[in-house]
């Protein structure tokens, strides 16, 4: 699949806001942290990935009932879904400077992942978390996402590379009172 910059300013990839919180402390220490024990660009990208996906639980699959849509709440409150750790991981990878962009599959629910531009094209990473069934893994050679649509079930991949956020997720996010009614209140598509 071909993927779709929304702009082609790439600077737009490396922005902060409300929700990509890239200058907060929290992220900015656990950026740093990541740095110092990586040897370049793609060992920080793989090791801000395994970091997010490996440390904060999907709140799913821990049961968590909180929310979390703010970067650096999604670092110090351990707990997210999909997109909460979509958000974390984008704002460390951009923390470096590294443009990462938002991505989205189509499935019961609006499914959020990132993208990465690194060696000059760029890769889709799913941080959702592993379990049982599921096993994401950092690549920059070939996909290795959490989950693969199956058209027939009107499930699909979109192709477009978000600068931010998509509206409805973050706002659904926002006023979700928990988990449960979060998953209830995504929108189903973009």
């Amino acid at each position: 699949m071909e993927l779709i910059q929304e702009t082609s300013d790439l600077s737009a990839y490396l922005g902060a806001d409300d929700v990509v919180d890239h200058h907060h402390p929290r992220v900015r220490e656990t950026a740093a942290r990541l740095a110092k024990e990586s040897e370049d660009s793609y060992a920080y990208a793989r090791a801000a990935f395994e970091f997010v996906r490996d440390t904060i639980p999907h709140s799913s699959d821990s049961g968590d009932p909180r929310v979390t849509w703010r970067a650096s709440d999604v670092l110090e409150r351990r707990t997210g879904i999909c997109h909460a750790k979509a958000h974390a991981l984008a704002a460390l990878l951009r923390a470096e400077d590294i443009p990462t962009a938002f991505c989205y599959q189509k499935f019961e629910v609006l499914h959020g992942l990132v993208a990465v531009r690194l060696g000059g094209a760029w890769h889709r990473q799913d941080p959702r978390g592993n379990k049982p069934g599921v096993n994401a893994r950092f690549s920059l050679d070939g996909e290795r996402l959490a989950f693969t649509p199956d058209p027939e079930l009107g499930e699909l991949d979109y192709p477009w590379l978000y600068a931010e956020p998509h509206p409805g997720v973050v706002g659904a996010m926002k006023a979700a009172p928990g988990c449960a009614s979060l998953l209830r209140t995504l929108p189903l598509a973009l």
